[in-house]
């Protein structure tokens, strides 16, 4: 399913403007900028507010040798469905407070409880970290926050992560969530694809012997890492997978979901026509960001019922 909004064109081609205006910073070693990156803090204006339906509160989850900081946001009653979310930043960098607008509205729509999680990111914990913890995390709100389904989704890299969490649970023998949602995901290295042949530098690229996926990856990935690469994804549960049509990474959203459906498992891909990668991460000025985000509200909403 192809989604083409009046204004979804108009309004990349702004963004992409205003960010191409902005002055260049010091040049600084890879590193040394993505803990200035880390430390900024998102635009009101392009990320949105935070939806007021849903009460919000900060958590840390006590984990084996770790405590992770998670921001809760809950609308449904105690116990009641949950949303594990996981934010996007090439497996380096992102936080829950870049996407507020959406975990609170999914929240609100929804009529569940969302729990966004900073997961360890690398280099200082490059793979498996950041998967062991939205695994450990998953056991956790079984244990903790409910006994009713839980779904787990992200976008780009949280959505690896997810769609990889998956796959480790289904290979392992350990409850899986009851529905997936990948948001224009990283599934694989290196791809040599259309999408990334046309819109490679729009926004995000993903070519080959980039820093951050030689701070994550390992020498030799295993499926957990690139699900795209597994023999199989039947198993697998039920997913809700969103492209953008601007983005190098959209045929890893169209070819995941395309053997999702070949080896069984029901699957619905959705393509936002004419915008970019990471385009929930600007709801503010991308109508396409907003559509989404209802979206997938009333797929939980739908899921709960």
């Amino acid at each position: 399913m192809i989604i083409s909004g009046p204004a979804f064109a108009a309004d990349t081609d702004a963004l992409l403007r205003r960010f191409a205006a902005e002055p260049a910073g010091p040049e600084l070693d890879p590193y040394q900028a993505l803990l200035l990156d880390r430390e900024e803090l998102p635009d009101p204006e392009l990320a949105g507010p935070r939806d007021p339906r849903a009460t919000t509160q900060d958590l840390q989850i006590e984990l084996a040798g770790r405590s992770l900081e998670a921001r809760l946001h809950r609308s449904a009653a105690p116990r009641g469905p949950v949303l594990l979310w996981l934010h996007g930043g090439g497996f380096v960098g992102g936080h829950f407070r870049d996407i507020e607008y959406a975990t609170s509205r999914f929240a609100a729509l929804g009529n569940r409880t969302v729990v966004s999680l900073n997961y360890r990111l690398a280099p200082e914990n490059p793979y498996p970290a950041g998967l062991d913890d939205v695994l450990d995390t998953l056991a956790w709100i079984r244990a903790n926050l409910t006994d009713g389904p839980i779904a787990v989704g992200g976008q780009s890299a949280g959505a690896a992560l997810a769609a990889g969490a998956c796959l480790v649970a289904r290979d392992n023998g350990l409850p899986m969530p009851a529905q997936q949602i990948l948001c224009y995901p990283s599934l694989d290295l290196d791809q040599d694809t259309e999408s990334y042949r046309l819109f490679d530098g729009t926004f995000l690229s993903i070519a080959p012997g980039r820093w951050s996926s030689a701070q994550y990856f390992p020498p030799d990935p295993p499926v957990g890492a690139l699900p795209l690469r597994a023999h199989s994804l039947g198993g697998l549960p039920p997913a809700l997978i969103l492209a953008a049509g601007r983005d190098p990474l959209r045929d890893d959203a169209r070819r995941y979901a395309e053997r999702l459906i070949q080896d069984g498992v029901p699957a619905r891909l959705v393509e936002y026509a004419d915008t970019m990668h990471a385009f929930l991460n600007f709801p503010g000025v991308l109508s396409a960001g907003r559509h989404a985000v209802e979206l997938i509200g009333a797929e939980l909403r739908q899921c709960s019922e």
